[in-house]
């Protein structure tokens, strides 16, 4: 990855399976995480959030986490620009909101995506944004969801320091949106799709439903 540690690939050791953590730092204490991070063994944490500062976490502004993460030998590399919720691009945006869909086709977000698997290659990466569940936040909603096949496993670190594999939370969100698991003409797979896309209307930035709900973490997961 250009510009970042996780380019540093000389001398490392290849990972042959490919496996993607994520995480939500919401309100943790710098010690938490990283214990968290520990408890994973995770050897990178990728940031996906497009401004990595935290007017009510400031342990997890960039330079702050980026300095406990090297003092616990764990690597960090900024992706906002790439796999950020937001978007530089006007043509992302429709209404003022920003359309994943859109976003995801975009070149800079497909050489995020390019890096981030590379990466898997040689570390065990924790993908971070603010929000504590996944289902709320476009780490699982607009990332993961474009890595899903490409990747052999996603797994989601929650707040208690359990894992929640991807399935599992894709399940969850189905019935966190009502979707029944089984429709007539529907397959489990396109129902999975189209809760994607009703979760990502949800949650876009610019949106009135995320501008009102946002932050009922009491953080800012942008």
């Amino acid at each position: 990855m250009r510009g970042s540690g996780i380019n540093l690939w000389r001398g490392l050791s290849y990972i042959e399976m490919s496996e993607l953590y994520t995480i939500g730092h919401s309100n943790h204490s710098t010690e938490n995480f990283l214990g968290l991070l520990s408890k994973h063994d995770i050897t990178a944490v990728c940031d996906v959030r497009s401004q990595p500062y935290s007017k009510f976490n400031p342990q997890f502004n960039r330079e702050n986490i980026q300095k406990d993460l090297k003092q616990s030998n764990i690597a960090y590399v900024f992706l906002g620009r790439e796999l950020g919720p937001r978007s530089d691009d006007p043509a992302c945006y429709i209404g003022g909101q920003v359309q994943y869909h859109l976003l995801a086709a975009t070149e800079i977000f497909q050489e995020g995506l390019e890096r981030l698997v590379k990466g898997m290659q040689f570390y065990r990466i924790a993908m971070m944004c603010a929000e504590k569940d996944p289902i709320m936040c476009h780490r699982m909603i607009l990332v993961c969801r474009h890595l899903r096949k490409e990747v052999d496993a996603i797994r989601h670190i929650l707040e208690d320091g359990s894992i929640e594999a991807l399935a599992d939370s894709e399940d969850r969100l189905l019935r966190h949106l009502k979707i029944p698991a089984l429709q007539l003409f529907d397959s489990t797979e396109n129902l999975i799709v189209r809760a994607y896309d009703i979760q990502g209307e949800k949650i876009a930035y610019g949106s009135q439903t995320n501008n009102q709900n946002r932050n009922h973490d009491g953080i800012d997961d942008l």
